[in-house]
C-alpha cells in the first residue's frame, strides 16, 4: 500500500518571545530604553532637532550604539524609549557657512 505523505504543521513563533520581551500593560507601545552617551549636534532645515548617539540597554539589540534625531531638550545619560532599534540616522554633513 502507498502510504500518504505527511503534512507539515507550521509552528507559530510568538516574535516579543524571540525578542526577550516580557508582556507588558497594553496602554504602551513596546519600546526599548537607550542612554545617550554623546550629543553629535543640531539638525533640520531650523535647527530643531538634536542628532544624538545612544546605547540600547534592552532587548533583542541591546549594547547596540545607535544615531537618533530627538526633538526637545536633551543631556548626555538621558534614557530614551525607542519603538525600533534597526533604523539609524543619517551622519550629520558639515553644511555651508
Amino acid at each position: 500500500m502507498a502510504r500518504k505523505p505527511e503534512s507539515k504543521k507550521t509552528q507559530v513563533v510568538d516574535k516579543k518571545s524571540v525578542m526577550g520581551i516580557r508582556e507588558g500593560a497594553g496602554l504602551f507601545s513596546l519600546a526599548f530604553p537607550a542612554e545617550v552617551q554623546e550629543i553629535s549636534g543640531r539638525t533640520g532645515t531650523r535647527g530643531e532637532a538634536t542628532q544624538v548617539r545612544c546605547k540600547v540597554l534592552d532587548g533583542r539589540d541591546s549594547g547596540k550604539i545607535l544615531r537618533r534625531n530627538v526633538k526637545g531638550p536633551i543631556k548626555v545619560g538621558d534614557i530614551l524609549m525607542l519603538r525600533e532599534t534597526e533604523i539609524e540616522a543619517r551622519k550629520l554633513t558639515q553644511g555651508r557657512k
